[in-house]
């Protein structure tokens, strides 16, 4: 059984669990936030829309994650079906990486489409009304989604990780949507008690036991590069994207292979 069969059992498994009806309703509820935005700023209704639209993206496609993950890995491991699918006569890494290549693929197809789907919503509230500094929906926006899957790229691994070393699916939701919170908060308040730090007591401790977890977990925030597209110019690309970018495709890296040594040395009951 070669790697594309694990793919394709993956995939098999994700249309038979129905998600194509959670991203149908995603899908619905991003046109809905869209025309409801656009409604609360006179001035700018299609930038509103688009951030609003980005946003939808970085929240909803996680949390779709971790529930494939739960589908195709935790609850693999919890209903004993492992006793027939790594009982075929090939790695245990080829059951991870075609649990996880079938995920991100998949995750990137509802991106790819959700974003043509919010392109063309912009471009209909652009119609009705012509802002001095409409957004830019070609390279800049292809950058930013770039930034966004690379961000659910992260996100993913840590959530395999979880699914493949811990023994109760729920851990798997909780665990990797803390994750992502942490690692996308910590840097902006970093950077707040820098700018203020009256805010909190004791502010030096305070930022320096923060700054600790730039260590341990990727600047998450930094890949949130919205504001080349929400305003068309390329001065808000952070200087530094391509050292981000190797980081945090180091990151995921690194998790990923963690990942698979450890289901290589996890014995089942």
């Amino acid at each position: 059984m070669n790697l594309f069969s694990d793919f394709r059992v993956a995939v098999h498994l994700i249309l038979s669990a129905r998600f194509l009806t959670l991203f149908l309703w995603l899908s619905i509820a991003l046109v809905t936030i869209g025309l409801i935005a656009a409604q609360f700023s006179a001035r700018q209704p299609a930038t509103v829309t688009l951030d609003l639209g980005l946003t939808v993206f970085r929240i909803a496609l996680p949390v779709v994650a971790v529930l494939l993950l739960q589908e195709l890995l935790s609850r693999e491991f919890d209903r004993k079906l492992f006793l027939s699918s790594l009982t075929y006569p090939r790695p245990r890494y080829r059951f991870l990486i075609g649990r996880f290549a079938a995920i991100f693929g998949l995750l990137l197809i509802v991106l790819v489409v959700l974003s043509a789907l919010l392109s063309g919503l912009i471009t209909f509230i652009g119609n009705g009304y012509a802002q001095s500094t409409p957004p830019d929906l070609g390279l800049p926006y292809l950058v930013t989604l770039a930034f966004i899957a690379l961000d659910l790229l992260v996100v993913l691994t840590i959530g395999t990780l979880i699914a493949v070393t811990t023994t109760t699916p729920s851990f798997v939701l909780i665990g990797t949507l803390g994750f992502m919170l942490v690692a996308r908060s910590y840097s902006a308040i970093v950077a707040l008690l820098t700018r203020d730090s009256t805010l909190v007591g004791n502010a030096d401790t305070y930022q320096s036991s923060l700054s600790l977890l730039g260590y341990l977990l990727p600047d998450l925030a930094a890949l949130d590069v919205r504001m080349i597209s929400l305003y068309g110019q390329w001065q808000f690309l952070p200087e530094d994207w391509a050292l981000r970018v190797v980081s945090a495709l180091a990151y995921a890296a690194a998790l990923l292979g963690l990942s698979v040594w450890a289901l290589n040395r996890k014995k089942f009951a």
